[in-house]
C-alpha cells in the first residue's frame, strides 16, 4: 500500500461535532497536528502533521511512522473540505519523517502563484515541498534537507526543525527553526535555499513549534516554552506557565539583540481543564479581517477510543492589536469559531465538505486535492456501520430548491435532508454505475425548506459521492 493510498482509508466514527454548535476539532475523522496555513482566491487552506498515519500503525504516538501531511480549506470557517494527504515519503524517499509544515506563497514572473511548504524532517532538518496550486500536485525541488544538523554555521542548534517561514512586505523569505537553540535566517531569491547567516534568536526557555508573522512592518516570532516552572522567569511582568506559547518581535531580524520578549498567548491545552495536557504548537493568520490562532489539542482520541496521545487541530478567535503588535491571551475552546457567511448550495459543492462526519471513509479522487466519500469504518464502529452521514452547516436554500445533482458512482443512495440526518427528506438519488456520473433528481416539496439550514447528506450501500449541487425556483 502506497501512501497515496492510504487517505483510502480515513474514515470518521462517533464524530464529537455532528449534532452540536461546536466547530472544534476542524476535522473530526482525521488525527492532525502542527498546523499553518495560508489564503488562496478567497479560500484559507490549513496543513498538519498526519498523526493520522500513525494512528493507523501504532497504539502511542510516538511520531516515527508519519510521512504524510493533511490539507484542508474553508471560506466560512466552519465547512472544511478536507484535500487528503500530501504523500512526503514517496515525494522525498530521502526524509526519516514529516512534521509541523509553514506554508508561504507569492505570485512570480510566469503569472502563477507558487507554494512553498517547509516540514520538519524528523528532528534532523528541515525540507521544502512546492507546488502550483495549494493542494498540489507537489513536488521536492531538492534531494536532500533545506537545512539539516550537517550544515555549517548552526552552532549549537543540532535540532533544526519545526520551521516557521513568513514573506515580509519588501517580498524578502524569512524562516526559523531549532528546538532548545533558535535560528532565523533570510530565505534565498527562489525560496528553497539559505541566503543569510544562522543567526541566534535569544528566546528564553525555548522548547520547540517555531512560526513566523509579519505584522505592520514588525516581525513576529511565536514559539513554545518548555516544561519547566519558570519561576525564575524575568522578561514579563508575569511567570508564564509550562509549555505554554509566546512571541518576541523585531524590526531587524538579522540582529539578535533586536529581539524582545513580549508575552505567552496560549496557555498549554490541558491547563484549560477540558482537554489533555499535550505538546503545544500553533499558527496567526489573518482571514477576512479577524485573527484566528490554529493549535491541536487531543480531543478527538475519545471518539476513536484511543489515549495514544493523537492530535487535532483546532481554532478559536484571538485579539490581536495591529498598531503596537500586541497579542492577547487566547483561550482555546471546544466550540470554536462563528460560521463567517452561509454556503451557497447552488453552487458546485465538494461532497469531501463538511462541520461533522459520521461513518464516511475518504478516497482519492482523480486529480491532487480532490477526494470522494463512501460508507466506511476503520477500527471503532460508528453507530450505524449501514450508513455515513455529512453534516453541512449554514446552507442558505433561498426560497427553494428544484432539483439536485450529484456526481456518483457505485451502487446506493444518497439522501439529502434538512436539519437532522432523519429529517424531511428534501431530495433522494440512486446510483448505479461503476463510472462517475451525474445524476439529477426533482427535490420534494417541503414547505419549510427555505431560508438557512443544516443539511445532511445521507449514504447507504456501496454509493462513492464525489460533488453536489442544487437548482433554484
Amino acid at each position: 500500500m502506497t501512501l497515496l493510498s492510504f487517505g483510502a482509508m480515513l474514515s470518521s466514527q462517533t464524530s464529537p461535532k455532528i449534532g452540536t454548535d461546536n466547530a472544534n476539532p476542524v476535522l473530526d475523522f482525521l488525527f492532525t497536528a502542527d498546523p499553518t496555513s495560508v489564503e488562496y482566491d478567497g479560500r484559507l487552506y490549513v496543513y498538519g502533521t498526519g498523526d493520522h498515519e500513525q494512528y493507523e500503525k501504532a497504539e502511542k504516538n510516538g511520531y516515527e511512522k508519519i510521512k504524510t501531511l493533511a490539507m484542508m480549506s474553508t471560506d466560512d470557517m466552519v465547512n472544511w473540505t478536507y484535500h487528503g494527504l500530501i504523500p512526503v515519503g514517496e515525494l522525498a524517499p530521502w526524509i526519516i519523517n514529516s512534521w509541523a509544515p509553514s506554508i508561504i506563497s507569492r505570485r512570480e514572473s510566469d503569472g502563477k502563484t507558487h507554494f512553498y511548504l517547509y516540514f520538519s524532517n524528523s528532528g534532523y532538518g528541515t525540507g521544502v515541498l512546492t507546488a502550483e496550486s495549494p493542494v498540489g500536485p507537489w513536488k521536492s525541488p531538492l534531494q536532500k534537507s533545506l537545512v539539516d544538523a550537517r550544515t555549517p554555521g548552526l552552532g549549537n542548534c543540532d535540532v533544526p526543525f519545526d520551521p516557521g517561514a513568513v514573506i515580509d512586505d519588501d517580498g524578502r523569505g524569512w524562516i526559523t527553526f531549532g528546538a532548545r537553540h533558535s535560528r532565523i535566517a533570510e530565505l534565498g531569491d527562489d525560496l528553497i535555499s539559505i541566503k543569510s547567516d544562522f543567526i541566534p534568536l535569544p528566546a528564553r526557555s525555548h522548547f520547540e513549534a517555531n512560526e513566523l508573522n509579519y505584522i505592520n512592518g514588525t516581525y513576529v516570532y511565536t514559539y513554545n516554552l518548555d516544561w519547566e516552572d519558570h519561576k525564575d522567569w524575568d522578561l514579563s511582568d508575569e511567570i508564564p506557565p509550562r509549555c505554554c506559547m509566546s512571541y518576541m518581535t523585531s524590526k531587524t531580524p538579522l540582529d539578535s539583540l533586536s529581539w524582545h520578549y513580549e508575552n505567552m498567548y496560549l496557555k498549554n491545552p490541558g491547563d484549560f481543564g477540558y482537554f489533555e495536557h499535550s505538546n503545544n504548537h500553533t499558527h496567526l493568520h489573518k482571514y477576512e479581517g479577524k485573527w484566528y490562532l490554529l493549535y491541536h489539542t487531543m480531543m478527538l482520541q475519545k471518539s476513536f477510543g484511543t489515549h495514544g496521545g493523537f492530535r487535532s487541530i483546532c481554532i478559536d478567535e484571538v485579539k490581536v492589536d495591529e498598531r503596537n503588535i500586541h497579542i492577547d491571551e487566547c483561550t482555546a475552546t471546544i466550540k470554536g469559531v462563528d460560521q463567517i457567511r452561509n454556503l451557497n448550495p447552488y453552487r458546485l459543492q465538494q461532497a469531501e465538505t463538511s462541520a461533522a462526519t459520521e461513518g464516511i471513509r475518504f478516497e482519492q479522487g482523480d486529480k491532487a486535492g480532490n477526494m470522494t466519500v463512501r460508507v466506511g469504518t476503520m477500527s471503532v464502529t460508528a453507530p450505524d456501520p449501514e450508513r455515513g452521514v455529512i453534516e453541512l452547516r449554514g446552507v442558505d436554500m433561498g426560497r427553494r430548491a428544484r432539483t439536485m445533482k450529484v456526481r456518483a458512482s457505485g451502487q446506493g443512495r444518497i439522501r439529502a435532508c434538512l436539519d437532522s440526518p432523519d429529517g424531511p427528506v428534501l431530495a433522494e438519488i440512486s446510483a448505479d454505475s461503476p463510472e462517475m456520473k451525474e445524476l439529477t433528481v426533482r427535490c420534494n416539496r417541503i414547505k419549510s425548506s427555505g431560508g438557512v439550514h443544516r443539511l445532511y447528506f445521507v449514504l447507504t450501500g456501496d454509493v462513492v459521492f464525489d460533488e453536489w449541487r442544487f437548482t433554484g425556483r
